[in-house]
């Protein structure tokens, strides 16, 4: 589990589960000849794309940046078009820190697509129950309207079985949520409600982009993915959210990064410190 130690701020990652997704798809209209020089792609035309959760420890409460993909979530068809090989251990995981899911005081979720939003619940004795109960879910007020009323094009990520059994521990934001040094600001793009995180600690800075930046080979404003809604939007988030943390010396932290946990970017866009993932 890798760690990024500000000064009273603290971020660990756990193992949510690991997909496999179309490259072509991942970087939009970018040639292959080009994204593939900076992320390994299988013979599948694959690229592989963790899903782990972000456990931020602050003002003495637990905070978990998504949710993993769960466990048991997805019939054999879904895990082999979605290229699932691991599913999540976050109950290990927080287990060996002396926690549970009982212990998260909030979710943040920067959007409810599937690979972000499966570990939120899970069944027992045929009902969906939240895996977090003591929770709070906080996500935009749009992405929630249309988690649970997708349109013909999103009705494929938003799924009820993620969200059906957590609607009262949900509380939604229209521009920007914040508690002590963590802030979710609203950005749209990836999807039209999509957020970004930033957090400011005593000088230190962490920004998150989640998917609007999902991997380090996605620091190219123009380099956009296929499955973003709005790209326009992901381009100008992108490219004001990286001169922010830039000219911060940021963090640029990962939740799809299968090489890095977080990384650092000069002013020419070069990467000057890792925290790269141990396999």
């Amino acid at each position: 589990m890798e760690k990024l130690k500000l000064r009273n701020v603290k971020l660990e990652w756990l193992n949510g589960g690991v997909t496999h997704l179309d490259g072509g798809a991942m970087f939009g209209v970018v040639p292959k000849a080009l994204w593939s020089r900076k992320y390994d792609v299988n013979e599948k035309n694959q690229i592989e794309l963790r899903t782990d959760p972000i456990l931020i420890q602050a003002e003495g409460k637990n905070f978990l940046v998504e949710s993993g993909m769960g466990n048991g979530k997805l019939n054999e068809k879904q895990k082999r078009n979605f290229g699932v090989l691991g599913e999540s251990s976050l109950d290990s995981e927080l287990n060996q820190l002396g926690l549970s899911t009982e212990d998260i005081h909030y979710v943040l979720m920067t959007h409810m697509h599937f690979d972000h939003a499966c570990g939120l619940t899970k069944v027992i004795n045929g009902e969906l129950v939240s895996v977090f109960p003591n929770a709070k879910i906080i996500t935009s007020k749009i992405e929630w309207d249309e988690m649970r009323n997708p349109n013909i094009r999103s009705k494929s990520t938003y799924w009820k079985e993620n969200w059906q059994g957590i609607e009262q521990q949900v509380e939604t934001f229209e521009k920007e949520w914040s508690f002590g040094p963590i802030k979710m600001i609203h950005t749209g793009g990836h999807s039209d409600g999509h957020a970004i995180l930033i957090i400011e600690d005593e000088g230190m800075t962490v920004v998150h982009m989640a998917d609007i930046m999902p991997t380090h080979a996605h620091q190219n404003p123009l380099w956009v993915m296929a499955y973003d809604d709005y790209p326009m939007d992901s381009i100008s988030a992108k490219q004001k959210w990286l001169e922010y943390g830039i000219s911060k010396d940021a963090w640029f932290t990962f939740y799809h990064d299968a090489v890095y946990r977080a990384v650092k970017f000069d002013n020419e866009g070069e990467i000057t410190e890792t925290i790269e993932r141990k396999k």
